[in-house]
């Protein structure tokens, strides 16, 4: 009897219900590719021309004033690590090559758990998502109308909000996992080819066997008595 492991049941080479896990990996990997391209170069023109992302207003640039040259340049080297790590993981599904994957599925991991731990702190410190708002400027958009609201209606509608993300996360983690372990399998473990005729299914044998068998000393001539 066969034991399988009780994450065999969660495996699946389908993504989304209607492509290929590897598919589905190299779509995500474009995908977070060029989002951050996009980031990359907002922050690059960032660099060029400060002056323009500067808000106009003076309290509101005073609090919110987080495009300086420090921020800037540490925003800009972590997206061109996630850039090379999502390239990694679309060449690594293309080519067939489990390990180049790895490096996005701890990304997704480490993702995962901050938006898990901010579920957590807002179920936990529902009271902080006030006084968050009380300390905003008194014209920051919307600030009187999310006061006016019931906080315990806000607090549910913040994590309504993040349960649904952090669902959609684990279903993409799970998919990039799956392929790993698609590709990783395909490349370690050895093709076994069956032949069914009607009700017969035959083993053919490895290849090297058959070179093996094939290299043999040929038998005997046959001699007539």
């Amino acid at each position: 009897m066969k034991m399988h492991s009780p994450w065999a049941r969660f495996y699946s080479n389908s993504c989304c219900l209607c492509c290929h896990v590897r598919t589905g990996t190299i779509i995500l990997g474009v995908w977070y590719l060029i989002l951050n391209s996009v980031v990359l170069l907002i922050l690059l023109s960032a660099l060029i021309d400060p002056d323009q992302y500067h808000l106009p207003n003076t309290e509101l640039s005073n609090d919110f004033d987080f495009m300086d040259d420090a921020n800037v340049c540490i925003a800009t080297a972590i997206s061109l690590l996630m850039i090379l790590i999502c390239a990694m993981a679309t060449y690594g599904a293309y080519k067939q090559h489990a390990a180049w994957i790895i490096p996005f599925f701890c990304y997704q991991i480490f993702d995962f758990a901050l938006n898990t731990l901010v579920a957590v702190s807002v179920l936990v410190y529902p009271n902080t998502i006030q006084d968050y708002m009380r300390q905003l400027p008194d014209n920051f958009p919307y600030k009187e109308e999310i006061l006016s609201v019931n906080p315990a209606c806000v607090v549910v509608v913040i994590l309504l909000f993040i349960s649904i993300i952090l669902a959609v996360k684990a279903y993409l983690i799970s998919c990039v996992w799956n392929c790993y372990r698609y590709i990783n399998s395909r490349n370690s473990s050895d093709v076994l080819v069956y032949v069914t005729t009607n009700d017969t299914t035959v083993l053919l044998p490895a290849y090297d066997d058959s070179m093996t068998g094939a290299s043999k000393d040929p038998p005997p001539p046959y001699i007539s008595a």
